[in-house]
């Protein structure tokens, strides 16, 4: 069975407090995207290296830093999940906040746990650093039982993409803007690199993958290219895209950035990672427990969105007119309608902001 028909069979999550339905939209679009990959030790990793990255500043300005607060900030005392700990900026915040709240951190990237564990040195034990994907929030709230010692989860926290220190180590590979190995790999010490990718993809899978990241009209031409050059560096995966691109089509700004996020989504298996998270919030949060994701691009906002909005009317699609007749149960409800963006002062404090978008969802039902 290939990961598309395991995420397509998973379409129920049973726990002991009932059933938890998934959202259809999120689970075939997380279907549609990932890609099986054979996670394996990288044996060009250099630890040393690894290592000395990890004494390197990791200056991460949180973003949507007051919003995140005013949303947990009457949540009931007990744990709260940042399942993207990264240098752990809004979970200092958070516990700063109150000093009757806990975090569980979870990030997989070894340079961002570090400075994090440091960072939250300060907060003793109420602050929790543990390594691993966020997918795996309901394994690390058994492996973490004793710590978390009973309490309830009252927050659940994911802030999606790449962080400033990620995107500046220019040896990772994740931006355009120097000219590296093409890595773009969260974590450094497994899975196969963006090039590894490429040599392996198919031309239609790449083509919908870009697609799905905005390249419409020239997605093809992309693909055709990236897979002709088979670039091995940042600057030579620019070079692919430029060439397919007309001059008179490029947009603002670098014309390979849809590559280079689609690229990076698909090797670190971002949406089936979202899809998980977003589900296994909903079963581990306790009754009034928050629900906050902050999305940087359409799709992740989309696939939180309408995730929310089938957990806020339990999947009925009855007329509107004539009542909910299916026997739906809403399992959450959502805060605000719209997301929430960046003020103009934080606008013009951090650029990066921009195309943030914070989705909240508080769970109603057990």
């Amino acid at each position: 069975m290939n990961r598309g028909e395991v995420l397509t069979n998973q379409f129920t999550n049973v726990s002991s407090a009932g059933i938890l339905r998934r959202s259809p939209t999120s689970t075939q679009r997380a279907t549609s995207s990932a890609r099986s990959l054979v996670f394996r030790p990288d044996p060009l990793w250099d630890e040393s290296v690894g290592e000395q990255r990890m004494t390197r500043a990791f200056n991460h300005v949180p973003v949507l830093e007051s919003e995140v607060l005013a949303a947990f900030r009457t949540v009931a005392p007990g744990i709260i999940i940042d399942a993207t700990l990264g240098g752990a900026g809004h979970a200092s915040a958070l516990l700063a906040m109150r000093d009757d709240i806990a975090v569980l951190g979870i990030d997989r990237d070894p340079i961002a746990r570090h400075a994090a564990t440091e960072r939250l040195a300060p907060f003793g034990n109420r602050a929790r650093v543990v390594a691993g994907t966020f997918s795996k929030l309901v394994e690390f709230l058994r492996s973490e039982s004793q710590w978390i010692a009973g309490r309830e989860v009252v927050g659940v926290f994911a802030d999606l993409g790449v962080s400033s220190p990620q995107l500046d180590d220019e040896a990772r590979g994740f931006s355009f803007r120097a000219d590296a190995p093409l890595d773009m790999r969260m974590d450094g010490t497994t899975g196969i690199t963006a090039a590894e990718y490429i040599a392996s993809v198919e031309l239609d899978e790449l083509r919908t993958l870009l697609r799905e990241h905005g390249e419409d009209k020239f997605a093809h031409a992309i693909a055709k290219s990236i897979l002709a050059r088979q670039p091995k560096t940042t600057s030579e995966l620019v070079t692919a895209v430029e060439v397919a691109v007309p001059m008179a089509a490029r947009r603002r700004g670098n014309v390979a950035t849809r590559a280079f996020q689609a690229l990076r989504v698909a090797i670190n298996e971002e949406v089936r990672e979202l899809d998980e998270v977003l589900n296994g919030a909903v079963e581990v949060l306790a009754v009034g427990g928050v629900l906050a994701v902050i999305s940087y691009h359409s799709g992740e906002d989309r696939v939180t969105k309408e995730f929310l909005k089938y957990q806020a009317t339990g999947g009925c699609t009855c007329p509107v007119i004539l009542g909910c007749v299916c026997g739906a149960v809403a399992t959450m409800t959502v805060r605000r309608g719209g997301a929430i963006v960046a003020s103009a002062e934080e606008l013009t404090r951090n650029p990066r902001s921009r195309s943030a978008r914070m989705r909240v969802g508080v769970k109603v039902l057990s």
